[in-house]
Order: C-alpha cells, then structure tokens, then sequence
C-alpha cells in the first residue's frame, strides 16, 4: 500500500492535471491512495478534490489548520494507510511509472528516501529561460534532482519517497521550516546512516516561475532559510549554498571601492559575465533555445537573490542590540 501525500493551497490551476497524472498511473489503484491536505484555499481547489474523490475513491480530503507545507505532510503521514508515502506537489505531473519506479527503487536497494529528476516546463519568452537556468549546473550548483543522467547517492532530493516506519522514526518534518523542509529532514536521515538515492527513471515535470520577480522572490527565500539550517545543522553546509553569497559580497566590495581603484570590479565583475555568457550561449545552443538571450539575467537573478537572501539571513544569528543613550 502506498501513500502520496500533496500539500496544497488555492491550487485550482493545477491540482486537477496533478492528480490526473496520479490516477493514470502504472501502480494498482486499489494499493494506492492519494492524499491533498488543504490549507483552507480560498479558490475552487477543495471543490475540485471533492468532486474527483466523489469518482476515485483513493482520493481523499483533509485540512491543514496551519497552512504550511511541513503541517500538511505531517498531517498526511499521520493519516496514511500506506506502508510507502510518496510526497508530491501539486504544481507537477508525474510519469506514468512514476509510483511503480520509485516503490521499486525503494525496496531494491534499502535507502532511507529515493526521488527523482524534475523537469522544467516554461511558459513563454522568460518562463523558458528560467526553466534552462534552474536545469543547470552554473545556475545551481550540484542539486542533481535538477539535471542528473545517472543513478547516484546525493544530499537531497526533491519530494521523496520513504518507508513510513523512516517518516516516523526521526519524527517527521519539522514544522519550524517554512522553507527548506525537505533538506533539513533528509539531513536528519543522512545523519541516521540513510542514504538518499536518485535516479533520473523517477521523472516529473513542473512548471517553475514565469517571470523574474517571482524567480528573485523565491531564491531569496531559500538563501535567507537557509541561514536557519546552518545554524542548527551546520554540517550541512555544501559549496553550493556558500558561492553566492561570497560572490555577492566580492562584488559589493568591487563596486564599494570602484571609485579609488577599477581592477577588482573589473576582475569580479568581468569573470562573472564572462562565465555567464559562455554558459548562456552554450547552453541556449544546446537546447536549440530562442530564450538565450535572457539566461543570462536569470543566471544572475539566481546567484544574487540567494546570496542576498543569505546575507540577510545572516541577521538572525547575529541580531544587532539597540543601544539607548542616557542624557548627560
């Protein structure tokens, strides 16, 4: 019996493909339930759960007082029947093997959590590109669930799938995570000796941010979060989470001392679109993309926001006292 658990929140747009997608699958239906833990939409997104649940009887309806993501899940695994839970999303459709592959996987080879490669799918001009940058290496680093051809072990990967007995074991997600729950948790299985294996046959698709606001929004989110992370696991800390902010900090300072001396802006600043565009042309050549052009920026979009977002981040740790002066 498995479990797949989708956190939800005014989701109308979506959650009917998602499920869809769900129901389709390779997996017996009568070992399978599906699981949207709302948190209260204010759309149709409960209305059109209820109405497919009224025709697929494993699909089943439940609230999530809280509205945040770590709640939903561990609603969802409190409530699940299953010996497997799989997470989902509700913003992603899944391959039609998607369930059968990862159950497979999981009782193959023993890892604590398996997961696969998400795909990208961009909405026009911007949307594409974005969809390239976050597929890519320079633009995040090695997060392998976003572009890896091979089987490998990794430090996380996006959604999951685990043995509930795992889920129950280290406690669930822990809900002080509003972002980031699924690193801190697959941390605390990593530190229990379980390994998390990926492998590109588990495949979905998503639709990622279609404009560069909301792509700015979001990856400052995730560095500023990621402050909290280090400072309570900081054995966590990979090279991908520290470049950026160095790299933002290099160049401030650059530009800081721009008027007394060219050469470190000239040095950090001209390395770094140097390196964008030849990434940006190849990888645009390569994909036989018309949005290249805008690569570039979203590469830069990426790299600053989460660098700032961690900078900022930085203020948690170190809060600065206010100090009141006395009249003489």
């Amino acid at each position: 019996m498995v479990s797949i658990l989708i956190p939800a929140f005014n989701e109308e747009e979506s959650i009917a493909d998602c499920l869809a997608s769900l129901i389709e699958q390779t997996y017996p239906q009568d070992r399978m339930e599906i699981l949207v833990i709302d948190g209260l939409s204010r759309d149709r997104t409960r209305d059109i759960v209820q109405n497919l649940s009224a025709r697929y009887r494993n699909i089943r309806l439940h609230e999530n007082p809280k509205r945040i993501i770590p709640s939903a899940l561990n609603i969802g695994i409190r409530e699940a029947k299953g010996d497997v839970v799989i997470r989902a999303d509700a913003h992603t459709l899944y391959d039609i093997n998607y369930v059968m592959n990862s159950v497979t996987l999981l009782l193959k080879t023993q890892a604590g959590n398996v997961g696969g490669v998400i795909h990208p799918i961009g909405k026009g001009l911007v949307g594409k590109a974005i969809a390239m940058g976050v597929s890519s290496p320079f633009g995040v680093g090695n997060a392998y669930y976003r572009y890896a051809e091979s089987q490998r072990w990794v430090d996380t990967v996006a959604f999951g799938c685990w043995k509930k007995q795992t889920l129950l074991a280290i406690g669930g997600y822990n809900e002080t995570y509003l972002v980031n729950e699924d690193y801190e948790l697959n941390y605390r299985l990593r530190q229990r000796g379980e390994g998390i294996l990926l492998s590109p046959d588990l495949k979905c698709y998503y639709f990622p941010r279609s404009c560069l606001k909301n792509l700015l929004q979001q990856y400052f989110r995730y560095g500023s979060w990621k402050v909290k992370m280090l400072a309570e696991h900081p054995g966590s800390l990979v090279y991908r989470q520290i470049i950026p902010p160095l790299f933002v900090l290099s160049l401030f300072t650059a530009i800081a001392m721009a008027p007394l001396h060219l050469l470190p802006l000239l040095l950090v600043g001209g390395t770094y679109a140097l390196a964008n565009l030849f990434v940006s042309v190849h990888t645009a050549a390569k994909r036989g993309s018309r949005s290249g052009f805008v690569l570039p920026v979203v590469f830069f979009s990426i790299h600053l926001a989460w660098g700032m977002g961690f900078l900022s981040g930085l203020r948690h740790l170190f809060p600065v006292r206010s100090v009141k002066l006395r009249p003489a």
